[in-house]
């Protein structure tokens, strides 16, 4: 079982595949295993990387509130891939892992090939709108402090079978890591410079707007909507989810390998 230390913190991470790597985040309170259905074919051609973010899963759980933040889960994945000898890869991740896959480009534009970013927002330019989102988090938080992990069973799909070993990583993650400090992020997507597919499922009410924002404001973003799928648009259609992701990473690929020959 792999794992890297990180300033005492244990983080667990998977490799499947060979090839150019790409690197996938799970959501807040999901963990690696939410990407299982579609290992085989991501696995492919690539060298999959999946990962648990502290607090969750199979990563330690520290109890320091201040082991939890942006800044350190961003510094987890340059280590992830530092620790697969990856100089660059193909980023992306699921809601609150496609958000801290937009802040790991703001802080590391050179490691990124392209961006995957899947039922996720990309943060809130107004003071009020991030206040209330914080809320929520705060409020999420003191859920799981009363109600333990139990409180998994009533959330969304790709969470309600997911596997952790205490609900405090996950109250410390939602303070730490959900919750947002700033603009920077949603500022930043003008000066993307890599190829972006956004992909969203219909029924992710919460998220339609986020996504035409980003898919707007990246230039030349691609943005597929996927019918009859909610926020875990992977696990919702699974087929549909590998149909819009593997067109994107074939062509960007051939594209690549064209202008290096």
């Amino acid at each position: 079982m792999p794992k890297i230390k990180r300033d005492g913190v244990d983080i667990y991470y998977e490799v499947h595949g060979d090839g150019p790597p790409l690197l996938l985040t799970h959501g807040y309170s999901s963990t690696s295993a939410m990407w299982q259905g579609q290992v085989a074919a991501l696995s492919k051609r690539h060298r999959l990387v999946l990962w648990d973010m502290r607090g969750h899963g199979q990563s330690d759980y520290p109890s320091d509130p201040a082991a939890y933040s942006e800044a350190l889960t961003v510094a987890d994945m340059a280590a992830l891939l530092d620790a697969v000898g990856a100089e660059k890869a193909i980023v992306g991740g699921l809601s609150l892992g496609g958000y801290m896959s937009l802040a790991f480009y703001r802080a590391h534009p050179e490691r990124v090939r392209a961006l995957l970013i899947i039922d996720t927002g990309p943060g809130f330019k107004k003071d009020d709108a991030r206040d209330a989102w914080n809320k929520r988090a705060y409020d999420t938080a003191e859920k799981f402090e009363r109600e333990g992990l139990d409180l998994l069973k009533s959330l969304s799909r790709e969470r309600s079978t997911v596997t952790h070993r205490d609900a405090s990583g996950l109250a410390l993650a939602a303070r730490g890591m959900l919750t947002q400090r700033d603009a920077r992020v949603i500022e930043l997507l003008p000066d993307i410079k890599v190829p972006s597919l956004i992909v969203v499922g219909a029924d992710d009410a919460p998220f339609l707007a986020a996504s035409d924002y980003m898919a707007a404001k990246i230039p030349g973003a691609r943005k597929v909507v996927i019918p009859a799928a909610g926020h875990a648009v992977n696990i919702d259609q699974p087929q549909a989810f590998i149909e819009a992701v593997l067109p994107f990473l074939d062509d960007f690929e051939a594209k690549a390998a064209k202008a290096a020959s």
